[in-house]
């Protein structure tokens, strides 16, 4: 592609921008000091003032108005006359800043201006959102030109106010004032939503009237006006009958197809523009990445990532950053590390893509120490970094990481009202603070479908059916609907509970009064409901008969009901087409290892043991951890490298000897493994003991241990923490990878339904 011209005004903004940077350069100490004998201003800058003008312009695009203040009044002492160049530059910086009482004083100070600094004035009020003091000055103004018209237009436009734009736009009519381009593209700027249509097409027609419809700017601001008003066809017309396009014209129309999902369309116009040789610029490559991540267009995505780096554009933060987002949502995530490494300042937008990856492919503890990082550097945020570590931090159960980045989003303005509540709703779910979880929701005032099923699935998991069936009952009088998830959500309430008829209902009425078809996942908690229940034969007649292929998950559910219910001879059924299905289910091998032994098949067993050992399958390590004063204590069976080793086997100790009554007589040959004595004590050595025990001596009475485990409780160690809780009196619980159990007073939530 041929390297761009510059076009003749270039020479002079470039020496305009050279300039600014000397003034920049000037340091703000400098001064007049009129008062001192020695201050003498030398033979000729009476009149001129150089040195000191510069030094005004340099304080004004500091934006240090108060020192600019100051310094005018010293070269009013010192007769130092202050040029139009200062003024204007003044009058800028307060705009900017919205100083009105600088600006008022500056205009003050002008007298009789020039009509130029007249419209430099009014465009300052219009800045600060002072109308009155700019239809006062505009009155008043003897000279009026068209920029003065336009400026005052603009302003109002630009707030949104467009009764008042237009009022002026007809008092030029009428005063036979002809409309510019630049009022034009100023109005057509303004109207941005579907409301104000047909406004804009009363333009467009008067743009034609006035013999303005082969402008480049104008015509381009139509078709933009026509895209925010969700006119696509439109706005593709008059794209078409443009004599001359521009980047703007190509990257507006591109920029419509992508938000309405046609990223097909967007992309057309792309592959337009390089058989035409258009110019392209970092925001067409920024929206056709953009499309090709909608699409998950990665080969595409792959060629105009390696353009652009011939281009030598892939440090620019406006490119490189949907090009991380690109190969992230194609889970390309080694290659959206590379991209991301490239960009020469990431934003906020360039960091919540790469902690969106981390998160992505479960590294989320180093989306955490990203997160840190950016706080300890003070770096800009957005939403959706915060959205991203409070599902981080759910993902690891770290209420107090998650605690800190929610009351950090408050405080920062940075919640997401589109997905941050609802992620805040699961977030304190999975750390076992329900009465967070409620707040969360009832603080939303027009809860959407997503927040409904954090709630609904928060509460399902926590065995409270009632409560999640309530919330569901909500839901239907309110606007939301609920979607697939909510239904999950709901029949797994309806499982942990032993509603089997509830869950049989809410599954049959799902298409017919919902309009949400059931998937393989519904007929799954289903089958899981009735396993459950111990209703083995109606769940292995729906595995059969249900209108789809069972999956691995079918044969598991039914399998765990075999094990619960100890039939053997469904069992076996089920687990052999669990493990046709996933010969490397571990948990498969291992249900049925039990069930065999519970029925004293031990060489049936043995061969179970035997086939696990020759595909290298090990039961993944049990592991627990609880939080104390915001540090992560971890315990994996048997551990002692704890510096608090000796107080909590002192601690298990005292509490192994007081429920040895209790627990033996819930022992079985499963619990012994079999005559291998170790195993029992293996047993009192289980993570979730040494974890409770670790609570019991660092945590006060009057706070609930709450623990997280990785794998399914075992029935001893619930029957254990529900002893600790009769004979302490202290709430416990224990998250594990099925459900919430919180223990106290000798029962646990789940009413031993698990």
């Amino acid at each position: 592609m041929a390297s761009p011209s510059l076009p003749p005004s270039v020479p002079s903004q470039t020496a305009a921008a050279a300039a600014a940077a000397r003034f920049a350069r000037i340091p703000s100490s400098v001064s007049l000091k009129s008062t001192s004998s020695s201050f003498k201003i030398p033979h000729g800058q009476q009149q001129q003032g150089q040195l000191e003008n510069l030094h005004l312009v340099s304080l004004s695009k500091q934006g240090k108005l108060k020192e600019a203040r100051d310094f005018l009044k010293q070269m009013d002492e010192a007769g130092v006359l202050v040029n139009p160049h200062s003024y204007e530059s003044l009058l800028e910086a307060c705009g900017k800043m919205a100083s009105l009482s600088d600006g008022r004083l500056i205009h003050r100070r002008l007298g009789n201006p020039s009509r130029y600094l007249e419209n430099c004035v009014l465009k300052m009020y219009c800045a600060c959102e002072s109308f009155r003091d700019a239809e006062k000055l505009f009155d008043e103004m003897l000279e009026k030109d068209v920029a003065s018209w336009g400026i005052l237009i603009s302003g109002y436009s630009q707030k949104g106010r467009l009764k008042e734009a237009f009022r002026l736009c007809t008092r030029m009519i009428e005063l036979g004032i002809g409309l510019n381009s630049t009022v034009f593209t100023n109005l057509l700027k303004s109207l941005s939503d579907v409301s104000v249509l047909e406004i804009g097409e009363q333009l467009h027609s008067l743009v034609i009237r006035t013999g303005l419809s082969t402008n480049v700017s104008v015509i381009t601001a139509i078709s933009n006006m026509y895209v925010k008003c969700r006119q696509l066809q439109r706005a593709k017309l008059v794209f078409d009958q443009m004599v001359e396009t521009n980047a703007v014209a190509w990257t507006g129309l591109m920029m419509g197809y992508t938000r309405a999902g046609k990223q097909k369309d967007a992309l057309a116009l792309f592959i337009r523009m390089l058989k035409e040789g258009v110019e392209m610029d970092q925001f067409v490559f920024s929206i056709t990445l953009k499309a090709c991540s909608g699409l998950e267009y990665l080969n595409l995505g792959r060629q105009i990532h390696g353009y652009i780096v011939k281009l030598g554009l892939g440090s620019d933060v406006s490119v490189g950053t949907p090009v991380v987002d690109l190969y992230i949502k194609c889970s390309c995530f080694d290659s959206a590390r590379r991209a991301f490494k490239r960009i020469s300042e990431p934003n906020d937008a360039s960091w919540s893509a790469i902690i969106t990856g981390y998160c992505q492919i479960g590294e989320f503890e180093k989306s955490l120490q990203i997160f840190r990082s950016l706080r300890l550097k003070d770096m800009a945020m957005n939403s959706f970094i915060y959205t991203s570590i409070i599902q981080a931090c759910s993902a690891l159960a770290d209420y107090n990481m998650g605690a800190q980045a929610h009351a950090d989003a408050i405080k920062r303005g940075l919640v997401s009202y589109v997905h941050g509540e609802s992620a805040m709703i699961t977030f304190y779910s999975k750390c076992g603070r329900l009465d967070y979880a409620n707040q969360a929701f009832e603080s939303i005032d027009e809860p959407d479908t997503v927040a409904w099923t954090a709630i609904i699935c928060g509460h399902a998991y926590h065995g409270n059916a009632s409560e999640a069936l309530k919330f569901f009952r909500r839901m239907q009088s309110s606007t939301a609907r609920p979607n697939e998830v909510t239904f999950i959500g709901v029949l797994t309430a309806c499982s942990h509970s032993g509603l089997v008829t509830e869950a049989k209902l809410y599954l049959e009425s799902m298409s017919c009064e919902y309009g949400v078809d059931p998937t393989i996942d519904h007929y799954d908690c289903m089958v899981d409901a009735y396993a459950r229940a111990g209703l083995l034969q109606e769940a292995y007649e729906l595995v059969k008969n249900m209108p789809f292929e069972a999956d691995a998950m079918s044969w598991k559910c039914l399998l765990g009901g075999c094990w619960i219910h100890r039939n053997l001879e469904l069992g076996e059924i089920a687990a052999e087409n669990l493990l046709q299905l996933d010969p490397d289910d571990t948990a498969g091998y291992i249900l049925m290892f039990n069930l065999y032994g519970l029925h004293g098949k031990w060489d049936e067993a043995a061969r179970v043991r035997s086939v696990m050992g020759a595909r290298k399958l090990k039961k993944e390590l049990s592991c627990s951890w609880i939080t104390v004063k915001g540090k992560v204590h971890r315990f994996v069976v048997g551990d002692k490298h704890h510096p608090r080793t000796d107080d909590i086997y002192r601690k298990l100790k005292e509490l192994n000897c007081s429920v040895t009554d209790v627990e033996s007589i819930h022992l079985t040959e499963e619990d012994v493994s079999f005559g291998l004595p170790e195993r029992k004590q293996l047993l009192m050595e289980h993570s979730e003991r040494l974890a409770i025990a670790f609570g019991l001596i660092s945590v006060p009475n009057n706070v609930p241990i709450v623990i997280f485990k990785n794998l399914r409780a075992c029935k001893h160690c619930h029957d254990f923490a529900k002893h600790v809780s009769m004979v302490t009196g202290h709430r416990i619980t224990i998250r594990d990878s099925c459900r919430f159990h919180h223990f106290h007073l000798g029962k646990c939530s789940c009413d031993d339904y698990w």
